[in-house]
Formats: structure tokens, sequence, C-alpha cells
């Protein structure tokens, strides 16, 4: 299944730099190239990782727009689409495959708390309206909602659902999902910390935020797991560790945007509600990268 071996190994999700309240397009072309140089197998715009909650729908349309113009097709980019509105993630999606997305990933609708139905329903629409592959994001920590493997199983049979990013935290699911739907059903991690073991069980990748800081360190990790190499991946995770728990110690992608900012790379500047990173978990997330080996 071509799908199968297009979406595998580490996809970065990728933070949306901004300067003086608008997106910083020279800083987000930067880190595009700079994702794809260092070795990121693909890319992720726009999710939530990328402030997709605060960003007009004009800028949502222009970051997956710039994504794609500046990866030049060199990686895949999986367009994030997610609303808890069936009809505004219908037209996101629509936009995203217009674009030249490569897949969209699209979120369990949030706060809504629909059924399952609700959700297949939901996740048909979205299917029913582009021609591109659809990676189900299942995160019930944020949405409230978690979808069922039984659910899953069921969107699995349209053209177009290819798979899931997995943020549950549950690594059983790694092996039910794979029960219920075989191995051509993609499962992307969505947790940095489990995402080695994610793999372990069957996992095709993880759709990382701390590739956004240590983007060939993940990558690397992936590519030894996928080949086998699960003693190179342990080594590269002692490396990473620290880097996990400190990124995500406050949002995930400020803490992202702080390691970015140590490494020259973009302002740390979020929009509210978030904020930046305090001084405490700033110092760790230092001590974390100097541990890692990203910075002296």
């Amino acid at each position: 299944m071509a799908a199968k071996t297009k979406f595998r190994g580490s996809f970065t999700a990728l933070v949306t730099p901004f300067k003086n309240g608008s997106v910083d397009e020279a800083a987000l072309r930067g880190l595009i190239s700079w994702q794809i140089e260092q070795g990121s197998h693909g890319l992720v715009p726009v999710g939530t990782t990328g402030e997709s909650p605060t960003l007009s729908h004009a800028e949502h349309h222009r970051v997956v727009e710039m994504c794609i113009d500046e990866a030049k097709g060199r990686v895949p980019v999986i367009a994030g689409a997610g609303s808890n509105s069936t009809r505004e993630a219908v037209d996101l999606a629509v936009h995203a495959e217009k674009a030249g997305a490569d897949a969209v990933l699209v979120v369990t609708p949030y706060y809504n708390k629909p059924t399952q139905e609700g959700m297949y329903q939901h996740f048909k629409a979205v299917n029913d309206a582009i021609g591109i592959p659809i990676i189900i994001y299942n995160i019930p920590p944020r949405s409230v909602v978690d979808m069922s493997v039984e659910t899953m199983t069921r969107l699995f049979e349209l053209k177009n659902i290819a798979g899931v990013k997995d943020a549950t935290a549950n690594l059983a699911r790694v092996s039910q999902q794979r029960h219920a739907m075989g191995p051509d059903f993609i499962q992307l991690s969505g947790e940095d910390m489990t995402a080695l073991a994610y793999m372990a069980a069957g996992g095709h990748g993880c759709i990382s935020v701390v590739a956004n800081v240590a983007p060939k360190l993940c990558a690397d990790l992936m590519s030894a797991v996928m080949q086998g190499d699960y003693a190179t991946g342990l080594k590269i995770q002692d490396r990473l560790t620290p880097l996990h728990d400190a990124i995500f110690k406050e949002p995930g992608l400020a803490g992202a945007k702080h390691g970015l900012k140590l490494l020259g790379r973009l302002e740390e500047e979020v929009r509210l509600p978030l904020m930046s990173v305090t001084p405490p978990t700033g110092k760790v997330i230092r001590d974390a990268m100097v541990h890692a080996g990203l910075i002296n």
C-alpha cells in the first residue's frame, strides 16, 4: 500500500512562528527547510502545535500553502484540517487538497462531545468531500471524546480513511487497532515519550512536537526502529527523555518555541490564551537540550 510506506517515520508537528502578532513567513520557511535538511520524514502544519485554534482561516490556508511550497515534494505534508464544526473541517480539508497536501489530519470533534455515530458521520463527511488520505487524530485528553476501535474500523472501510494519530497514551490500543484493521492501517504515535514503545507494538511513526527542536534525533530514532534496531533507538531515547519531559512541562508548543529560540530559529511569540514558558521551565528546557547534545 503506497500510503503506508509514504507516511512512516518522524513527522514534525510544526509550530507556527509569529512576529509582532503576524505569521512570520521567513521563519516558517526557514524552519521547514531546516527540518527537511535534518532528516524529518514529513511535516504536519497547522495542527494544535501550530496554534490552529488562534489562526484565522486566511492564516491557516496560508501556512498550509507555504509549507507545501517550501517542502517542494521532498517530504509528505499532512495538513491540519480539524474542527469541531463538520462544515469547517470539510472546508479546511478541501483547501488542503487543492493546495497540494499529501493528506489531512482531522481531530475528533472537541467540546461538542459527539457520540460514536456522530464522530463517524463527521469523518465520513470529510471523506466524501476530498480524494486524499485522512489521518484520524484521536486525543481524548483534549477533545474529551475517545474514538472506539470499532468506530475506527468502520471508518477504515471508507476510501480515504488511512490511519490514526494516536494520542491516547494507551499502548494497548496499537495492538487492538492492528488486530482490528491489519498492518495497512497507518498508526502514528501522537506522544513523544511513548513513541519508541508504540513502534515496538506495530506503529509506523510519530507526529512529534519535540522534533521541532531535535529533528535529526527524532528522525534517527524512527529510522533505527523501522530497521529493527531498537538498541540504537533506546540510546537516542536516553538522550531525548529529559527533553520530552521538559518541553511538555507547560503547553508543548510554547516549550518547542522556547527551544527553537535557543537555537536561534524563531521568536518565542505565542498567542493568547497561551503564554511563553516561565523562566524555571526555560532553564529545564535548556538543560535538557544540553543533555541531548543540541546546544553547549
